[in-house]
């Protein structure tokens, strides 16, 4: 079921965040290349009810609408602020409560922000293997971005340039994705 929206969702702990932003700036490239609709999250999003929930059920409505947007989203954009080589243990939390099925075949885009080039691999081998298990469509470019890698708070040209190559491969695993269902539904 898609709802024709492009959903970010960022595990930051906080706001403001420079992955947040990150995440939102691709979500809106992402959704506008797409001529869809976008809405972004994150950890603060889904409030008190996550840390001590054991399913969905047991998040609060509110948080339960969140997660259901996550997986009604025609394709997602995934961040994480990289903390001790990973991603937030809440951020994970968050896709432990999900059924595996739940994100089976849908488009994502992995980025991730961190304090320097020794966490780079943080989307290759955290994020990817964690979509992986959901069988997800996972863009095979990933973006990791530093402090460095932001002028202004915009993307450097080289981090745009990974945000481009990413996006076009998200938007062909969204038509390709979108023609699957159009044919299922004949």
């Amino acid at each position: 079921m898609s709802n024709n929206l492009i959903v970010g969702f960022s595990g930051n702990l906080s706001r403001p965040s420079s992955t947040r932003r990150f995440v939102e700036t691709v979500t809106e490239s992402l959704a506008r290349q797409s001529g869809l609709s976008h809405a972004v999250f994150d950890i603060e999003d889904l409030g008190a009810s996550l840390a001590a929930a054991r399913s969905v059920a047991d998040l609060d409505p509110a948080a339960r609408k969140v997660v259901r947007t996550i997986i009604e989203a025609e394709a997602l954009v995934i961040g994480s602020p990289t903390y001790k080589g990973s991603y937030t243990g809440l951020f994970k939390h968050v896709f432990d409560l999900l059924d595996p099925a739940d994100l089976r075949g849908k488009p994502i885009v992995l980025t991730a922000t961190g304090g320097g080039d020794r966490h780079s691999l943080v989307v290759e081998h955290q994020l990817r293997p964690l979509f992986a298990f959901f069988e997800a469509f996972v863009t095979p470019t990933a973006i990791y971005a530093s402090g460095r890698d932001f002028i202004e708070g915009a993307p450097s040209p080289a981090i745009q340039g990974r945000v481009s190559q990413a996006l076009n491969e998200a938007s062909l695993l969204i038509s390709a994705r979108s023609i699957s269902a159009a044919i299922a539904a004949e």
